[in-house]
């Protein structure tokens, strides 16, 4: 099998590069028109000229796809997958790792595929929707990211860019009405308030009803309210200077999503399924819960252009609290054996960053390369609990777990690329990273009954403390060969690191105590970007295998708690490919394909084998193609988009158990426009999951009582936007 798999590999990259070498000259076609700009090593750079596996969007392309959220860009991204346990806690994974809640949802972990906002980590907290920001593009880079960004990007890093601030004065507004009572309002300009003062800002609100309705207290849930805003304010007094000061604030306040309990067929036994209303779209929680968060980020960013090179500095501070409030047995109101279990929390992180890097270039271009240093203050406060209702006030009790973690990260990097002999070049470069974090633990019950059973009936009060500092040596070694104008061949081997931590919901003062220490990955991969036909084809291919050693696991131990262990090695490995067409002119057809085999090498814990098994949140199969039809009318232009995608089985956990499922689904989105860009004007009809599949975002199993609890994606939503600029 090993061998069948290498050989295709071999000819997919073979084949690509004989078609892509010939390709025929067509000068009716413009050669430049799609080329995206992205910094994905640090610098500016045509996404066809970066040795790494890089899927980008821009602003356009974002619009175009009716893209509002990190799930729609995963829909679109090969090896990327992103789960949910609520609407604003997103979990990503790529090409097979990623962290599960328990590990990225507490006071001392920390996500293996991470996201940076203008350059600014964003750790904790997520980020608002794509389309209330005002983005030039968003970068998704696949695989170990150890060297230049670092901290923390084992499996990965998603990049928003927004506009920078100009001399040119524009204006933007949009305004949105869809299904569910859906509005939205988007406002935002640019101007010049000197020769050398640049300022933009913008506003954005949209809302909508529930997805879902509680039938216990007669109101929609699942909805949003969500609100944001931006400033930036350029500086450049000359060629050599250039500032750029930033701050955005989003806030969010909207009804929980209770857990549908998943009462068919094969779970009419469970305790919880009397009176259950069948339609997942209905839910029977006692109260609706909450969801409130609220993201402030302040940054400045200063370039200067020194004789060998650019010298640059961003310093940022962000701040994220988040309260949430999620009835999970979603059961009648008044069952003959009725259980209820909630869930609360609040959260109160802040973390400030600076970093300092040099971009240089020397010998005629032949020697470029960047170095720096990076810190990270982080403190965060959560405040996490538990309520356990049973029929009687002697069975029922509440659980509190504040945790108490202040981080620090210090790191040095470098990169240099050396042209060895003209269209052949070497990479080297490395990052050493040390860290620290501590951190207080507590657990206790409150107004607890003697009949409490577990996983609150089990707690014994605790309150802890525990620390540990980190090191990491991640180093990168790559080769490009730019075979033509048109072929990039490449290989590179690079490793990745993800801090260690502690666990955040423990059941016994030991558990909380104990760090678990970091994880580590060896990626290798060899890919080629190609355009031919004059650039009505591009075809870009990757092959690639990660090994993975004291992978972080969190599993879910069936009345206890959930437990977070450096358990598991992996090796994962598979091919990415994307591609996009333009037949005739006016006509794009683009699309991506990625086949994943993940496995743990080794994984076990007290009675339990996971060896073997499928990594948790990794399709085998995934693709998506979308078609693009623009034409002219008049002075009108018409523009029709269609996207389809299917994702296969996973499963979203370790143990690979069939109600821990992921099933296979489909998307089918598309918009259609009509605008007249000499006015600036622009109506567009767009409808997202069309087909309105029914897709768990994550599933929690509890075996004891046969319970299945799921929150779903959204259903088919639709809707009409207008939008001027001048």
């Amino acid at each position: 099998m090993a061998r069948t798999e290498i050989r295709i590999t071999t000819l997919l990259l073979a084949g690509t590069a004989a078609i892509a070498v010939p390709a025929a000259a067509q000068d009716s076609a413009p050669r430049d028109s799609d080329d995206i700009i992205v910094t994905a090593q640090r610098q500016e750079q045509r996404l066809q000229d970066v040795p790494v596996s890089v899927t980008a969007f821009g602003a356009d392309q974002l619009r175009d796809n009716s893209v509002e959220t990190v799930q729609d860009i995963a829909i679109r991204t090969p090896g990327l997958a992103i789960s949910a346990v609520d609407p604003v806690n997103t979990n990503f994974s790529m090409r097979g790792i990623g962290s599960a809640p328990g590990i990225s949802q507490n006071a001392g972990g920390d996500p293996s595929v991470v996201v940076f906002v203008d350059g600014v980590y964003a750790g904790r907290g997520g980020t608002p929707d794509l389309d209330a920001l005002d983005l030039e593009r968003v970068e998704v880079l696949r695989g170990p990211q150890g060297t230049l960004f670092g901290k923390n990007a084992i499996g990965g890093l998603v990049q928003f860019v927004s506009r920078k601030p100009t001399d040119e004065e524009s204006f933007h507004f949009e305004g949105t009405y869809g299904n569910y009572d859906r509005i939205g309002v988007t406002a935002r300009g640019n101007m010049a308030l000197t020769d050398t003062i640049y300022f933009s800002a913008g506003l954005s609100h949209k809302q909508r009803d529930g997805f879902e309705y509680n039938e216990t207290t007669g109101h929609r849930v699942n909805d949003l309210n969500l609100t944001t805003g931006r400033a930036a304010l350029r500086f450049v007094p000359n060629d050599t200077l250039d500032i750029i000061l930033r701050a955005d604030i989003s806030h969010q306040d909207q009804k929980g999503n209770p857990r549908h309990n998943n009462c068919d067929s094969s779970f009419q036994d469970g305790i919880h399924c009397v009176g259950i209303n069948p339609d997942p779209r209905v839910v029977n929680a006692y109260i609706d819960g909450e969801i409130k968060r609220t993201i402030q980020t302040y940054s400045g960013e200063v370039n200067i252009d020194l004789p060998f090179g650019t010298l640059t500095s961003l310093t940022a501070l962000r701040k994220v609290k988040f309260n949430f409030v999620t009835p999970f047995f979603s059961n009648p109101i008044n069952p003959p054996a009725q259980i209820e279990s909630t869930s609360f929390g609040e959260e109160n992180n802040s973390q400030f960053s600076q970093e300092l890097r040099l971009a240089f270039d020397a010998w005629d271009g032949r020697l470029k390369g960047q170095t720096g240093v990076y810190f990270l203050k982080e403190n965060n406060d959560r405040v996490e609990g538990q309520i356990q209702d049973f029929p009687t006030p002697e069975g029922s009790g509440t659980g509190i777990y504040p945790q108490s973690v202040n981080a620090r990260s210090f790191a040095i990097f470098g990169q240099v690329d050396v042209e060895i002999v003209p269209s052949l070049t070497a990479t080297v470069g490395a990052r050493m990273t040390w860290e620290r974090k501590s951190g207080r633990f507590a657990g206790y019950k409150a107004d607890d009954g003697p009949g409490l059973p577990p996983p609150l009936g089990s707690l014994d009060g605790y309150d802890v403390t525990g620390k540990k500092s980190w090191k990491a040596f991640t180093p990168r070694f790559a080769l490009n060969w730019k075979a033509t104008d048109d072929v990039l061949l490449y290989a590179s081997v690079a490793r990745g690191y993800k801090s260690g931590g502690f666990q955040g919901l423990s059941g016994t003062a030991a558990g909380a105590s104990t760090p678990y220490d970091p994880e580590f990955a060896w990626g290798y991969e060899i890919g080629a970007k190609t355009d031919w036909l004059d650039r009505r084809l591009r075809l870009n291919v990757a092959a690639f295998r990660t090994d993975y050693s004291d992978l972080q696991i969190s599993q879910l131990v069936p009345l206890c708690c959930v437990v977070v262990s450096n358990a598991a090695k992996a090796r994962i490995k598979g091919i990415e490919v994307e591609a996009v067409v333009r037949p005739v002119d006016g006509l794009q057809i683009d699309g991506s394909y990625s086949w994943l085999d993940t496995k743990f090498i080794e994984y076990a814990i007290p009675g339990t084998d996971y060896t073997g098994n499928q990594l948790p949140r990794s399709p085998r199969n995934k693709f998506n193609i979308g078609g693009q039809f623009e034409r002219p009318i008049g002075d009108l232009t018409a523009k029709l988009r269609v996207d389809y995608s299917w994702v296969d089985d996973a499963y979203f956990e370790a143990s690979n158990i069939p109600q821990q499922l992921w099933p296979a689904h489909e998307n089918v989105d598309a918009r259609l426009s009509l605008s007249n860009p000499d006015d600036g004007w622009e109506l567009s009809l767009w409808g997202k999951n069309l087909t309105n599949e029914l897709t768990p975002t994550y599933v929690t199993w509890f075996s004891a009582y046969r319970q299945l609890l799921t929150p779903y994606a959204p259903p088919r939503t639709y809707g009409a936007t207008v939008a001027f600029s001048f």
